[in-house]
C-alpha cells in the first residue's frame, strides 16, 4: 500500500508541475504551491495578468470514464478551499479590496482545461 501512496503522490506532483508550467505560459505568476494550514491545502496560488489572486485546485484523471476531473471539486471541497483561502489572506494581511477568485485546473493526459472563476466563495 505504501508504494501505491508514493506513486499517487509522485503522479500528483508531476501533474501539479504540468499545471504550473501551463499557468506560467499563460502569463500567471506563481505565489505559492501547496499552501497548507489546519483547515487544509490549496494546490497553487497565483496572480493572473490583472493581479487577481487565484486559488487553484488541480485535478487529474487518467481517463474520463468516471467523469471529468473538475467534477471532483464538489461543494464540500469548495468550502474547504474557501476556508484555506481565508487563512492565506489573513496570513498575508489581504483585505477585501484585493480581488481574488477560485479556479480549477483540470488535467487529462491529452488536455488541460483552465476553469477560471470555477466557483464562488462559500
Amino acid at each position: 500500500m505504501q508504494a501505491r501512496d508514493e506513486n499517487t503522490r509522485h503522479l500528483g506532483s508531476r501533474e501539479e508541475d504540468r499545471a504550473v508550467s501551463f499557468l506560467e505560459k499563460q502569463g500567471c505568476t506563481i505565489i505559492e504551491r501547496n499552501f497548507s494550514c489546519r483547515a487544509g491545502e490549496i494546490d497553487i496560488i497565483y496572480t493572473d495578468h490583472e493581479d487577481t489572486i487565484c486559488f487553484g485546485e488541480v485535478k487529474f484523471r487518467e481517463n474520463t470514464g468516471c467523469g471529468l476531473p473538475e467534477e471532483a471539486v464538489d461543494s464540500r471541497k469548495q468550502k474547504k478551499i474557501c476556508r484555506v483561502s481565508d487563512h492565506f489572506r489573513m496570513k498575508y494581511g489581504l483585505d477585501e479590496s484585493q480581488s481574488y477568485r477560485f479556479d480549477v485546473i483540470s488535467l487529462t493526459p491529452e488536455n488541460i482545461n483552465w476553469i477560471r472563476n470555477a466557483f464562488e466563495y462559500r
